[in-house]
């Protein structure tokens, strides 16, 4: 699987949702649906997680595609503004209703069936926020 979660984006205020994010790329040679990938969150060194949400109905990441998932509500004003959408990387809500990158250290796991397919570490030194 070539799907990656290639930056992480703590929030500015815990109030303002929609200014944490992650974003995913496919950096496969086919497509990858979305429906039914979840997305956990842990803490390095710890065997314990929890699943933020399951992408339903999901969405298609063509080869090349980036996809920005904002934590928050879309039309929610306390959520904060989301980041302004361009041709090649739009918006995903997760529907969140608070923050989940909290520290460095922080662990976010996409699975699909049960299987990982995607794990980044947020590092807030690292460029993009995802530990080499």
């Amino acid at each position: 699987m070539a799907i990656r979660l290639v930056e992480i984006k703590p929030a500015d205020d815990p109030e303002q949702l929609n200014t944490e994010w992650v974003i995913i790329t496919n950096d496969g040679k086919t497509a990858f649906h979305t429906g039914g990938v979840s997305m956990t969150v842990g803490h390095r060194g710890s065997a314990k997680k929890y699943v933020l949400g399951v992408i339903t109905p999901g969405f298609v990441l063509k080869p090349g595609d980036r996809v920005r998932m904002c934590t928050g509500y879309p039309a929610t004003e306390e959520h904060g503004e989301p980041p302004a959408e361009t041709d090649d990387l739009k918006n995903y809500y997760l529907l969140r209703r608070k923050t989940y990158v909290k520290e460095p250290g922080t662990v976010l796991t996409l699975m699909l069936r049960g299987m990982p397919i995607s794990k980044s570490e947020y590092d807030p030194s690292a460029p993009l926020g995802v530990r080499a």
